[in-house]
């Protein structure tokens, strides 16, 4: 029973180890996306700076101009310019952080500030793999001694409660030798 209880524990844990190696893989597909949505934006935004300064104006007064528009369309597409300036700013702040932390800490960093968007994309387009990186094998080991420990502790804890403990006897009465009167 314990044979099958460890080949079953391993089997798990190497189970454990490949799901816990995602936690790294995922948040690198994260930070490529996010690089990439940076670039994007950035280009947008150099655009729209440049035909702003073609017709004499800076980037916040041209957003001020489409945004106060008569016109709905425009005014939209001034409001919309402005999300963009904001989300690149939002953006680049948390990629210099990403890049800055430590291998397990961009783990926390894109759970707790990560850009919902590029989140659910990365999600949608997840490709799991095994990284190399120290940051995957560390993740991978944790994750296997999680599973495999964790089972091997829950069915040593079991087998001691389920254990029938011997009942005490008397052995005078069971060695069929009568009890001396001496």
């Amino acid at each position: 029973m314990s044979r099958i209880v460890r080949i079953v524990a391993f089997g798990l844990g190497l189970f454990g180890g490949v799901t816990a190696s995602q936690g790294p893989e995922f948040a690198q597909q994260y930070r490529q996306r996010l690089g990439g949505a940076v670039d994007e934006l950035r280009q947008v935004i150099t655009r729209f700076d440049t035909d702003a300064q073609v017709s004499g104006e800076t980037r916040e007064s041209a957003i001020a101009r489409l945004r106060s528009n008569a016109d709905d369309f425009v005014s939209r597409q001034g409001a919309a310019m402005q999300g963009n300036v904001e989300r690149l700013g939002r953006l680049e702040t948390h990629r210099t952080a990403m890049l800055e932390s430590g291998p397990f800490s961009r783990i926390a960093l894109m759970v707790r500030d990560g850009d919902t968007d590029i989140l659910e994309a990365v999600s949608r387009d997840f490709e799991p793999a095994v990284p190399v990186t120290e940051e995957g094998i560390l993740s991978a080991a944790a994750g296997f001694i999680a599973v495999w420990g964790g089972l091997l502790l829950l069915s040593g804890f079991l087998r001691s409660l389920f254990r029938r403990r011997p009942q005490k006897t008397v052995q005078a009465s069971r060695s069929g030798f009568p009890a001396s009167t001496t």
